[in-house]
């Protein structure tokens, strides 16, 4: 079966040359996911404008529209003898400026500027023309539009003005030194702690010169989002700062929630499920596991509390409760098992997932699985998975506009979560901890309510005899874990593997490079669960399938190639997911893995996650159909809006009156008389699936009094 990432396609759409440019963009510059979220949606916006002006039934998101507070201006422009070259060139100039005033900053910048120049060369367009009368033509609308949208992000809440440096938040712990043994002086080990490196390196590679980084985007949740409503959000202050959390979840596992002892307090079992699964690590494990759509996934129930979690999770084993797909639908056949070994795979999904193959953010990752989902032939690039196939260009203008306010959101809500509840890593948990002694059992030696719980197999006590007692016996009576080793027994990431074994607790280190260790921001909530249950939705309400193309989605990980932190995998392996939702499922394991979220960090994540994305899809869908300009003479309301099986109809009107339905291309499914009862109908929409419909009031001439679109969803 043609793997998803396995292979390429012809498919070069303007918007998607962009899009790509946009990506390795982002590669080339400091990791920050909350900024690249935000370039990811202005851009994508910026070139649905540039289409979307020229396109009679679509409506503009900055252009002419009063976004937040903030006006774009906008006049009318000639009608093009070629509409597609039109839109080809103001996307063009809107994508080239917007990269190139976005990106001015990024340590390589050079070759970001260097290749597009070298694009709009090959498209035959001229650099020079700086103009900002759109009057005069597609490339200067395509630099108003970027002009416009470059003004709009000076006020938007980002502080980009500044190089969207912190205003308010200070962290309350003192850094940990991560190169010395134990956490000796946190003061709160439910707050996050930044980390102090000798040399501290971005997840992109980037050295940055500031060996204590601060928390990225801890009030991100200020900035001026997509789709996300007032509604939704509270806000707390702290320092003389108003914190905007969007889907607010509640609090995360507080250490000092109960004084039991061991693994029965959710702060201890998390951390401690951290610690348990990075001993699968160990490339000489023989433990297999079928990776297999076969066997993984099909998740269709989470926790909704935090007592809940250890019945999803595999606490001595590793992995979650799916069951995975009795079938392909795209074949109908089961699917082929695919056995490795768990060690393997367990690293692979530590590096896969973490920002994306080639480092281009987790936002941007799901930007390139968008990409190769467009690419694939096996996908109809029908909306919503009816009506008429869109062109290429249709089609992935529309899908970036949507995946691109989705992540936006995401990086607004699961930031301003971080900011506010500024939750602890586990790497200074899981040391901070081991600084108190053993948590489960007062009659046994280094007994603290506070230390790590004891679990026989995995976290122990170290006694007299110990290898790890020290050469004097100074380390008895300290914790023990069995668990990766850490960079120190790496001097060569290409050919050497750290393996698990015994480690004193003040030594874990999470599985990443020693010169990163966990991301420089609060992991409550994972914004990888977060970013990619928000795509997943948003690719399934797009294809109008939950599954990849073809069933299966695939990436190939070639022996001893893949792995960066160190040498692997053993052998040839290739990762699958049957479904969107799958893939995001595996993302958020992959954190637990790696060493960065324990599970309250993670499912927290994917269920705002699916409301965001679905949130996201939903308020984008009108701006693909204009509002036609009707005289509205009578008031109406249409409720729920959207909805999935009907609505309420509340007009100025008591008795029988006539309604019409319309698909949006005009033809007429429904005609009916409804009874209204004080100023209410109710109009069942269940049989016709999902879409936009557009209903028409007439009045007693016959003529339109009132019309209303509504979205119906699944």
């Amino acid at each position: 079966m043609v793997g998803l990432f396995l292979q390429s396609f012809a498919q070069n759409s303007i918007a998607k040359e962009w899009n790509e440019e946009l990506l390795e963009a982002i590669r080339n510059d400091f990791a920050r996911p909350t900024v690249h979220a935000r370039n990811l949606f202005h851009i994508s916006a910026a070139m649905y404008d540039a289409w979307a002006v020229y396109e009679p039934d679509a409506d503009t998101y900055f252009l002419n529209k009063n976004v937040h507070g903030f006006k774009i201006s906008f006049g009318p422009i000639p009608t093009p003898i070629d509409v597609k070259a039109a839109q080809e060139k103001a996307i063009s100039y809107a994508a080239y400026r917007l990269i190139d005033h976005r990106f001015q900053n990024a340590p390589f910048y050079n070759l970001i500027k260097n290749s597009i120049d070298f694009q709009m060369e090959q498209l035959g367009y001229n650099i020079e023309n700086t103009s900002l009368d759109y009057g005069c033509g597609s490339a200067e609308l395509g630099n108003y539009i970027a002009k416009s949208i470059i003004d709009f992000g000076m006020q938007d809440g980002a502080n980009e003005l500044d190089q969207y440096v912190n205003r308010y938040y200070e962290p309350i712990n003192p850094p940990l030194k991560v190169e010395d043994s134990g956490n000796p002086s946190i003061v709160d080990l439910n707050r996050w702690q930044p980390l102090e490196f000798s040399v501290f390196v971005d997840q992109s590679g980037n050295p940055t010169g500031n060996n204590v980084p601060e928390f990225l985007s801890p009030e991100w949740g200020s900035v001026i989002p997509f789709s996300l409503k007032e509604s939704d959000a509270s806000v707390y202050q702290r320092n003389d700062f108003d914190y905007v959390v969007y889907h607010d979840p509640g609090p995360p596992a507080y250490l000092e929630d109960s004084d039991s002892s061991g693994i029965t307090n959710p702060y201890k079992w998390g951390n401690a499920l951290v610690a348990i699964w990075s001993s699968h690590l160990d490339p000489s494990d023989t433990t297999q596991w079928d990776i297999s759509p076969g066997a993984l996934g099909n998740i269709s129930n989470y926790p909704s509390n935090i007592e809940e979690l250890p019945n999803f999770y595999n606490l001595l084993e590793g992995g979650d409760i799916g069951q995975g797909h009795e079938l392909n639908p795209f074949t109908g056949m089961p699917y082929e098992p695919n056995v490795v070994k768990r060690s393997d795979y367990a690293r692979i999904l530590a590096e896969f997932w973490a920002d994306g193959p080639d480092s281009e953010t987790p936002p941007g990752h799901w930007f390139t699985i968008l990409n190769k989902v467009n690419e694939h032939p096996d996908l109809e690039k029908k909306f919503m998975g009816t009506g008429p196939e869109l062109d290429d260009l249709e089609w992935d203008i529309k899908s970036y506009f949507i995946l691109g306010g989705a992540m936006h959101d995401v990086a607004i809500t699961a930031w301003g979560i971080k900011g506010w509840y500024d939750y602890v890593r586990p790497v200074s948990a899981i040391r901070g901890m081991a600084e108190f002694g053993q948590g489960s059992d007062p009659n046994l030696p280094s007994y603290h309510v506070n230390g790590l719980p004891l679990i026989p197999g995995w976290i122990e006590l170290i006694e007299s005899g110990d290898p790890l007692q020290g050469s004097s016996g100074q380390h008895t009576g300290k914790i023990k874990v069995k668990a990766w080793r850490g960079p120190n027994y790496i001097i060569n990431p290409a050919i050497d593997v750290a393996g698990v074994g015994w480690i004193r607790a003040e030594d874990w280190w999470p599985y990443q490079r020693p010169s990163f260790v966990t991301p420089p921001f609060a992991g409550y909530v994972s914004g990888h669960s977060t970013y990619s249950r928000a795509a997943a939705e948003v690719l399934t309400a797009m294809t109008g399938d939950p599954f990849f193309p073809g069933g299966v989605g695939e990436f190939e990980c070639i022996q001893n190639q893949f792995l960066v932190f160190e040498d692997g995998p053993t052998e040839d392996i290739t990762l699958q997911w049957a479904t969107y939702r799958d893939a995001s499922d595996q993302c958020s394991l992959s954190r637990i893995w790696g060493g960065i979220h324990p599970p309250v960090d993670d499912i927290p994540g994917r269920l705002i996650g699916e409301k965001i994305g679905k949130e996201a899809f939903n308020f984008a869908l009108p701006y693909f159909s204009k509002e036609p300009d009707v005289p509205l003479s009578i008031t109406s309301n249409f409720y729920p809006n959207p909805t999935n099986c009907g609505v309420t109809i509340e007009y100025q009107h008591s008795g029988d009156l006539g309604i019409e339905v319309y698909q949006l291309h005009g033809k007429l499914i429904l005609e009916q008389i409804l009874n209204f009862r004080d100023g209410k109908a109710f109009l069942s929409l269940s049989k016709y699936g999902s879409g936009i419909f557009v209903f028409v009031i007439r009045d007693i001439e016959g003529k339109v009094a009132y019309q209303e679109k509504v979205v119906v969803v699944e």
